[in-house]
């Protein structure tokens, strides 16, 4: 419901040679078939707390009460007349994981449009020292704000599986005239390629399945005053294609997308004017910008990977040959 088509400028700060021609021929590639489409799914940033406890069956006990707690404290936070909380920053959720005597607690918050690191990390501190180590059935030994068990700044399974920040689904059917001409590879080496990459991926260990993601995400984020400490986790992604009467559908998932519209670096004045560019300065608008990196990072996969299709990967030795690799 709501939803509209528009034609978007993106802008790109990077040094990166022939990224900037690649992602605009993915982008023509899917605009003379009809767009992208894009969706976010998911909208939760996680704060990783740990709470020791002196044995296994108290841990255990702990991660009972903190999961039946959630309402209980949404309310008391709610009711909480302390300076340091914010009010932005809204508890969604508790998850558990217990270790031994170790109590991990994924924390669960929703920031509107800022992405909320500090926001949620303060009112994780309340929570943890104000309510959960003063009103546990078992007193824990210690109370540790982060311990890893998400992984802040860093790809992990955790996030991409569950989500970090917006979980964003973009995509795209490709015509087999506009991969013919405007790619200039076929439909089926591009089955190929991800056929081969698919595999690739899960023998190496591989968080992602997908091609470049990072370089978009990192040039998108650079012009619009992102946090670029967050590159890693929000450029996981996982990307998907097959044949349809129509062509080639593409699809890519990026589960922790760590983006604002609002504060941080995204009031100074050059990340200011590019997002007014696309549509996305100030409150309410974050959705619509993590939908654009979602479309962007798409634009550069389909370029990329294109390239790689050729016969012998020839059209990307080639671009990297005379825009990257001669300076």
């Amino acid at each position: 419901a709501g939803r509209g088509r528009d034609s978007i400028f993106v802008p790109l700060a990077h040094t990166e040679g022939g990224l900037s021609a690649s992602m605009h021929r993915g982008a023509r590639a899917v605009a003379e078939s009809g767009g992208f489409r894009a969706y976010v799914l998911a909208d939760r940033i996680t704060r990783a707390s740990c709470f020791v406890c002196g044995s296994a069956v108290e841990a255990i006990e702990l991660a009972a009460w903190l999961e039946d707690e959630l309402s209980a404290m949404q309310d008391w936070i709610a009711s909480q007349d302390d300076s340091s909380l914010s009010q932005f920053a809204r508890l969604r959720g508790v998850k558990t994981h217990v270790v031994g005597p170790m109590c991990h607690v994924l924390w669960r918050w929703t920031t509107g449009d800022a992405v909320g690191a500090n926001m949620m990390t303060r009112n994780s501190y309340v929570l943890n020292m104000g309510y959960v180590m003063e009103r546990a059935p078992v007193k824990p030994e210690r109370s540790i704000l982060e311990a890893n068990m998400g992984g802040d700044k860093k790809p992990s399974f955790e996030y991409f599986q569950s989500g970090h920040g917006k979980t964003v689904l973009a995509e795209a059917t490709l015509t087999d005239e506009a991969v013919r001409r405007v790619l200039r590879t076929g439909v089926d080496d591009l089955l190929e390629l991800a056929w081969a990459g698919t595999h690739g991926a899960v023998a190496s260990g591989m968080q992602s399945v997908a091609f470049t993601p990072a370089s978009a995400i990192a040039a998108v984020f650079a012009a619009t005053g992102q946090d670029l400490g967050m590159v890693g986790t929000s450029s996981m992604c996982h990307g998907a294609a097959r044949r349809v009467d129509e062509g080639l559908q593409v699809s890519l998932r990026l589960p922790g997308l760590e983006v604002a519209t609002i504060g941080g670096g995204t009031t100074l004045p050059y990340a200011q004017r590019w997002l007014e560019v696309l549509g996305c300065a100030g409150a309410g608008k974050v959705y619509r910008f993590a939908q654009i990196v979602a479309a962007a990072t798409l634009a550069l996969e389909i370029s990329a990977s294109a390239a790689m299709a050729t016969a012998g990967s020839a059209e990307f030795f080639r671009a990297h040959h005379e825009r990257g690799g001669l300076r």
